[in-house]
């Protein structure tokens, strides 16, 4: 069997989870050997950061299809696949396979579906699916209607100690809605749903997690009255996190106004105040995990009229970027905003990743910052360039990309 290469990263600027230090990282047979002042390995392929960010590689916490391309492109050495698949990740031997799928240059960690079909109705098999790969159970791009069924699938998921990722708009009031209520849904025509519909999804799933003693990640949180209902959680001590994607720290329902269906989301964006309040929820701690939600979309599904189209965009490439954002914003603080995209989400799905520290697997990603680049729907390296960021100016990008130690 060939012996990997050892690597030695220097000159760098590491981000750890102490905060910002200078000097470079050592690995051998694919695990974190050494941090900060790097002694010589003989043989090892040494590479010089020139004073670039050596961060750990982007662990992508829901994900909807593997586009290698896109990932790699974003820095992204983890991802975890939504069970909304062909077929539906429902099944062990289907777990078994997506498991397998990226490696060895990416690794693909599936969340397995709740119920079977995702129908909202009978249980999968959660054990034999955690045996077969899954690191997380959830409920997909919709909400679990029956009280009854999400509390059976939150003391299931205790029982084994898997996370339930959650999706939170109450189907009831949300309907086959496509934007949120508002001036400007009420100015365009569209068939829009309250605000609330995530603040009383949000707040039963709490509940139910509560009761059942579950780990609950609520996947978006993108409204002010659904991020007060996790900030309370968390102060009473219940296992609840929640995530967001750039689009709805980065824009409002305002971004709407063209009809142009890349700023087609789910959850719908929403009212400035309700982005305001998402900026804020990232800055005090509220909200754990930002992740890309990439959904790559063609022209089948994105070429209609916008009520017609299917939700979902290309976000991998630029989750760096946009989160650096809130980097120079001076909202959070470089190490933080790592946490924010790799030592979190690694964390919820219990992988030893996420982490510039030794003895942890050497998924490393070296960033230029200040790097300046265009988002371009007609250059992206993701499957299609649905981007509601199309045209506009980026900053931060991944110049290295390494995979337990090995060039990505």
């Amino acid at each position: 069997m060939k012996t990997q290469q050892p690597l030695i990263i220097t000159n760098g600027r590491l981000i750890t989870p102490d905060g910002l230090i200078d000097g470079g990282v050592a690995c051998e047979n694919g695990i974190i050997t050494e941090i900060g002042d790097i002694s010589g390995i003989e043989g090892a392929e040494t590479i010089d950061a020139r004073g670039q960010l050596i961060g750990p590689g982007l662990v992508d916490l829901g994900v909807f299809a593997i586009d290698k391309p896109a990932l790699h492109f974003g820095g992204i050495t983890r991802a975890a696949l939504m069970p909304d698949q062909t077929p539906i990740l429902d099944l062990p031997s289907r777990v078994s396979y997506i498991a397998k799928s990226g490696k060895p240059d990416l690794w693909v960690h599936p969340l397995a579906a709740a119920t079977r079909e995702l129908a909202g109705a009978d249980l999968a098999e959660f054990a034999l699916m955690r045996d077969a790969g899954a690191r997380g159970i959830a409920t997909g791009r919709n909400w679990i209607a029956d009280s009854g069924v999400m509390l059976r699938v939150l003391q299931y998921a205790a029982m084994l100690d898997l996370v339930v990722v959650s999706h939170a708009e109450d189907s009831g009031i949300a309907g086959d809605a496509v934007a949120t209520a508002g001036e400007m849904a009420t100015r365009m025509g569209l068939p829009s749903a309250p605000a609330e519909a995530e603040a009383l999804a949000v707040a039963r799933d709490i509940a139910l997690a509560e009761m059942a003693g579950a780990r609950l990640h609520i996947r978006q949180v993108t409204t002010a009255a659904a991020l007060d209902l996790v900030r309370a959680a968390k102060a009473r001590g219940a296992r609840v996190t929640a995530g967001v994607t750039p689009a709805h720290f980065m824009l409002s329902d305002l971004a709407t106004g063209d009809f142009r269906t890349f700023a087609r989301l789910s959850p719908p964006l929403r009212a400035e105040s309700d982005r305001q309040a998402v900026i804020a929820a990232i800055g005090d701690g509220t909200i754990d995990v930002i992740s890309s939600g990439h959904d790559p979309r063609g022209p089948e599904d994105k070429r209609l009229p916008f009520s017609d189209a299917e939700p979902g965009m290309a976000g991998a490439e630029t989750l760096l970027a946009t989160t650096l954002t809130l980097v120079r914003d001076e909202v959070i603080a470089m190490d933080r905003a790592f946490a924010l995209l790799c030592t979190n989400p690694a964390q919820l799905l219990g992988v030893n990743a996420g982490r510039l520290i030794v003895g942890a697997e050497a998924d490393i990603a070296i960033v230029d910052p200040d790097k300046p680049w265009i988002a371009s729907s007609a250059k992206m390296a993701a499957r299609a360039g649905n981007t509601p960021f199309d045209g506009q100016p980026m900053q931060g990008r991944v110049t290295h990309l390494y995979k337990g130690g090995v060039k990505a």
